[in-house]
């Protein structure tokens, strides 16, 4: 089945050429005209009329219109059809000879139909001895443009030209269309003057293509803008700037002004962050991008081996391919995407592991080599441990654009959220309670994983409704399938954010709640909660530190915990001792390092660190304790967190003059006194617990007068258990 597209243009002067042929006198040749017919939508692509037609030789003069990539057929044949259409292959690419029946119908062509890459291999009709020529990309890419601009190209076809009174054949290596979302499924388009052609020529054809980077300029990538949503990005606006600015930007100018300049184009990048943060997404959707090369996506564990020369190599064959091209072409090779997944595995910092062979060394080394000696490679490295990878390898001139991957804030989570509900809401499952506005306020510190799997979830809320348990064969009635605003909030129980307020724990610190104590421990409490409030509102205060000190079991945890809960921010975090039970000296440092790091990520963050003397593994004979330790806890209570960030740091102690001896006491701001609980306040906590007779009250708290908080909760429940086993 053949395309026509045609429109009668110099129909006259080719009808006086056909005195001179053997043609028929009813076929009469026609120059077709460029056209884009407008059809409805619903009636795009191939029309319903067709015909038969019977294949004959080009009409003379031969030369001139075998040169022109059109069909010709006669008025009489062209009337049967309401509208001209594309254009007629070759008979030798159709597989038909002269003579042949053939069946012609009219097409349409559907929306988005435009070409926007072209690549095209060159050769000459008939080969040529010894004969080495060059071909300027750019002149070359006008001459077809002027030639074949409206024409319909497909993927495979080839297709006879005259340039410079030499005959050439091109064969249609790639076409790609405008539209992102269908280029892997159209695989030919209408040639327009916003189509980026890319030539190709064997090494042995004798052709040699120049300028072709020239050419390029503006032009490397497929798509003339950007949109983040469109390519399941969310929030990363700012991220994407900076990855386009340093690493793209320079390689939109032509070579010749960069030579100008005398600069050299970036040849990596780091993408670091917490894991779920859009990474890996961010890269790959880069990787697209790109006119040419698909990108090389490969995982740091994939390339490690237990065979010592096997993941030197496995190294070695990502950069093949870039070798061979740039030694072959030199500049005007085309740019090789390396996207490491996980490099933090095999670009650990050299001497920090010993395995007798000292290969992990060796993979660093070999990798700055490639990445140094190559101009053609962008390497884009991800990790969750920037902290893990080598300093050598961060150095200019390897992977020197080091972007941070955030949590997303408030707007953010609102496009990542419309990402993941647009499909459902445009075909009717999405209800119309749904409020996602609502639904961002509560997801504070969820990554854009997490929030997919919040989707997700309300998904398998949505979908059960609709199974019969007892016969799961029974067909599912997917009209009635909707996903609610109750189907989302009950996913947020399941999904909760890995760098979110530790809920558990903190309730865990106040499992009787909290009660009223008295004036003493309100004071206390409102204090902190004051500055609190100064630390979520005034962004000059980055980090505030308060100690409570006091006796053991005073509520010093239950204040700081409550304080937690209360304040609203969107990470908490408590170190305790149960966090670190078990645990050596290097290892709790670790634990604490990392507490920190992930509050980092926040923007608004508390840590409350719980029985500080214990955390120090103090002992009073000698006295004994982890200076390790307490450097460690120094240094991050001493450090400001980055730009941007705030941070609330609540230390308890039961003993002060210990932190004070070892100038811990200094690295707070404030110290509050948790004292213990005195008459007056005993009796609030018994109103509290209701668990005395009004008469025995006061009695009772006479005798528990000074007692601490905690104490005087495991005395009551002991009186409690005994009298109801009485």
């Amino acid at each position: 089945m053949v395309l026509l597209t045609t429109i009668a243009r110099r129909l006259r002067s080719f009808q006086r050429s056909l005195s001179s042929t053997t043609v028929p006198s009813n076929r009469v040749a026609c120059r077709p005209r460029p056209l884009r017919p407008r059809r409805p939508p619903a009636m795009q692509g191939f029309g319903h009329n067709s015909s038969t037609m019977i294949v004959v030789n080009t009409p003379r003069p031969s030369q001139e219109l075998a040169f022109t990539n059109y069909a010709y057929c006669s008025t009489g044949d062209l009337r049967k059809f309401a509208i001209p259409g594309s254009s007629l292959a070759q008979r030798r690419n159709t597989k038909v000879s002269v003579g042949d029946q053939i069946s012609v119908i009219t097409f349409f062509p559907p929306a988005s139909f435009f070409l926007a890459l072209l690549n095209l291999e060159l050769d000459y009709v008939k080969a040529k001895d010894n004969r080495n020529e060059e071909l300027d990309a750019v002149v070359l890419a006008q001459h077809l443009h002027k030639k074949y601009n409206n024409q319909v190209m497909t993927t495979g076809q080839k297709v006879l030209f005259e340039f410079l009174g030499t005959n050439y054949i091109f064969n249609v290596n790639q076409a790609l269309v405008e539209d992102e979302e269908k280029a892997n499924d159209i695989e030919r388009g209408i040639i327009t003057n916003d189509t980026y052609i890319v030539f190709e020529a064997d090494s042995s054809s004798g052709i040699k293509i120049i300028n072709q980077r020239e050419d390029a300029s503006s032009k490397i990538f497929r798509l003339k803008n950007v949109d983040l949503q469109k390519l399941g990005i969310g929030g990363l606006g700012e991220e994407f700037g900076q990855i386009f600015r340093r690493a793209f930007a320079s390689r939109v100018c032509p070579p010749h002004v960069i030579n100008k300049l005398g600069i050299k184009h970036v040849k990596g990048m780091l993408l670091y962050g917490p894991p779920g943060t859009g990474k890996t997404l961010m890269a790959r959707q880069i990787g697209k991008l790109f006119n040419g090369r698909e990108p090389k996506i490969v995982n740091g564990p994939e390339l490690m081996s237990k065979d010592v020369g096997e993941t030197k190599k496995n190294v070695r064959d990502l950069f093949a391919d870039a070798e061979q091209e740039q030694r072959a072409r030199g500049d005007q090779s085309d740019l090789h995407v390396i996207i490491f997944d996980e490099i933090d595995v095999i670009c650990k910092t050299r001497g920090s592991t010993w395995d007798g062979t000292d290969v992990q060394d060796a993979i660093v080394n070999q990798l700055l080599t490639k990445v140094e000696a190559l101009n053609n490679v962008l390497l884009i490295g991800i990790t969750n441990k920037r902290d893990l990878l080598d300093e050598a390898l961060l150095r200019p001139g390897r992977l020197e654009i080091l972007v941070e991957f955030n949590l997303p804030d408030e707007t953010g989570r609102l496009q990542i959220l419309q990402i993941y509900t647009n499909k459902m809401k445009g075909n009717f499952f999405l209800a119309a309670d749904v409020n996602l506005q609502e639904l961002v306020a509560l997801t504070k510190n969820y990554s854009g994983a997490e929030l997919e799997g919040v989707v997700k979830c309300a998904v398998s809320f949505a979908s059960n409704r609709q199974i019969n348990m007892d016969d799961l064969n029974k067909e599912v009635d997917e009209e009635n399938i909707k996903v609610t605003m109750n189907d989302l909030l009950n996913s947020l129980q399941e999904i909760i954010p890995a760098l979110g307020v530790s809920t558990y724990d903190l309730q865990q610190c106040r499992f009787n709640g909290m009660i009223d104590c008295g004036e003493r421990h309100k004071h206390v409490y409102e204090s902190i909660m004051f500055l609190v409030s100064q630390v979520k509102k005034n962004k000059r205060v980055e980090l505030f530190a308060c100690l409570l000190e006091g006796p053991q079991g005073s509520g010093k945890t239950t204040i700081a915990a409550s304080i937690g809960i209360d304040s609203d921010f969107p990470y908490v975090k408590i170190v305790s001792p149960a966090l670190i039970r078990g645990l050596n000296e290097s290892s709790i440092c670790a634990k604490i390092v990392q507490v920190f790091e992930d509050a980092y990520m926040s923007q608004l963050s508390i840590i409350i660190l719980d029985d500080i003397e214990v955390l120090l593994d103090y002992f009073a004979v000698g006295p004994r304790f982890s200076n390790l330790i307490a450097q460690t806890l120094l240094v991050y209570l001493e450090s400001p967190p980055p730009k941007g960030k705030n941070m609330f740091v609540i230390g308890t102690t039961s003993k002060v003059e210990f932190l004070e001896s070892i100038k811990l006491c200094s690295a707070f701001f404030v110290t509050y006194h948790v004292p213990a609980l005195a008459k007056a306040d005993a009796i609030k906590v018994l109103e509290h617990l209701n668990v005395f007779a009004r008469d025995d009250i006061d009695a009772a708290a006479e005798a528990l007068d000074g007692m601490p908080l905690k104490k005087l909760y495991s005395v009551i429940n002991r009186a409690a258990t005994g009298k109801e086993k009485d």
